[in-house]
């Protein structure tokens, strides 16, 4: 008897058309703002929306590296069995840390390079007959600056600041569930400083010995303490 009206108001819905659809979708928005960002700026989700497709293409890449890691939250982080999130606040060089027992682990996340609209290719590469695509990742922070001290760069990531790269290949894939995974230690150094970790760096879509789609496969790649260098051909 309870679920009554709510039948009916699916038997309404599936008389509606589309245009019709869309008008109670409005008419029920303006009264309900479910997301806590709506109540907190007094504004809607839409308005939001328009936002972000008024901004400039920076802006919106910016923002697509900010949802990356909330994917990453949602599809990953939230599913783990054993591992507990243990992210602290504030700013660091990683964006989770994750903990199982006396394991602590650190995941900086990353959204697959695109140009001109179109994933951007590392360079092909040909292993066991096979040819594999390799795409670009873009591994640096997102704001510069000069070190007071030593006056070097402090955009680039060192090595040892975090444990496991996660790269969405959403841009690939159109799938913001989609990661992949590789040991930090095992990117490419750059050639001037080989303490620092290389701006671009290469990722497979294509599950290999250099990177994963699980997670876990990658921290077993971590505890083994294997020492290499990802593959660029």
């Amino acid at each position: 008897m309870q679920d009554e009206p709510l039948k009916q108001i699916r038997r309404i819905l599936d008389a509606c058309t589309p245009d019709q659809r869309h008008s109670i979708i409005r008419m029920l928005r303006t009264e309900y703002r479910a997301h806590r960002i709506e109540q907190a700026w007094n504004t809607s989700a839409e308005i939001v929306l328009e936002a972000l497709a008024r901004s400039s293409e920076l802006t919106q890449r910016m923002f697509k590296g900010i949802l990356a890691e909330a994917a990453f939250k949602v599809e990953i982080v939230d599913n783990m069995i054993e591992w507990q999130d243990v992210t602290p606040l504030g700013t660091h060089p990683f964006d989770f840390a994750i903990r199982h027992g006396q394991e602590y682990v650190t995941i900086q996340v990353k959204l697959q390079r695109k140009q001109a609209g179109k994933p951007l290719n590392y360079r092909q590469s040909g292993r066991g007959g096979k040819t594999t695509t390799l795409y670009v990742v873009e591994t640096q922070k997102t704001r510069g600056g000069t070190d007071s001290k030593s006056g070097e760069d402090t955009r680039p990531y060192r090595f040892g600041e975090f444990d496991i790269l996660a790269v969405s290949m959403e841009p690939s894939t159109a799938d913001w569930s989609q990661f992949r995974f590789t040991v930090a230690n095992w990117l490419i150094p750059r050639p001037d400083n080989p303490e620092l970790i290389a701006t671009l760096q290469p990722v497979s879509l294509t599950a290999n010995d250099d990177w994963t789609d699980s997670l876990a496969d990658a921290i077993k790649w971590l505890q083994s303490e294997e020492r290499k260098i990802v593959r660029v051909e």
